[in-house]
């Protein structure tokens, strides 16, 4: 079982996560195993990359707790939304056409982002499959928890342009 509640790096809620019951074959419906695994994070950072940095190191403060990937749900604000495909789309959501808001929370809009980027598609605009930050993040946890317990000998680490000289 994992106990945030000592961890003052998860004290401002910015960190979320599902605990299942104890024993699941004691109920009908059982809990998704993969929602069980996942944590929600709304991190402030100046980047995607830096939030999900700030996250990972974090969880590493729990005894044998760590991030070993990332997924992004389709809800964004219209910042968000510029992160991952460029600062033109503020001036591109004045146009007509443009997406509206799904939801408002405390003075924000949230979009779908499916939704913007199928209206970029449709307005001939590049839309990246993924954030680049995100595919970043993504592929470095997965590469660190790959090494995890593994003796690669620091040569080969800089061969492969992982360590530094």
């Amino acid at each position: 079982m994992v106990h945030f509640d000592h961890c003052d790096a998860f004290a401002d809620g910015s960190v979320s996560y599902t605990l299942g019951p104890e024993n699941p074959e004691d109920y009908p419906h059982h809990p998704d195993p993969d929602k069980l695994r996942e944590l929600s994070c709304d991190i402030e950072a100046p980047t995607l990359l830096d939030a999900v940095a700030q996250v990972a190191r974090d969880i590493r403060l729990i005894p044998g707790l760590r991030a070993v990937g990332v997924h992004y749900d389709d809800t964004v604000t219209l910042e968000e939304a510029a992160q991952r495909c460029g600062q033109e789309l503020f001036e591109l959501a004045r146009r007509p056409g443009f997406p509206e808001p799904e939801a408002y929370s405390g003075g924000t809009e949230f979009y779908s982002w499916r939704e913007i980027a199928a209206w970029l598609t449709r307005a001939d605009h590049d839309v990246p499959e993924e954030p680049r930050d995100l595919l970043i993040a993504d592929r470095a946890l997965r590469l660190a928890d790959a090494l995890e317990g593994t003796d690669v000998p620091p040569g080969t680490l800089r061969s492969l342009g992982l360590v530094n000289e």
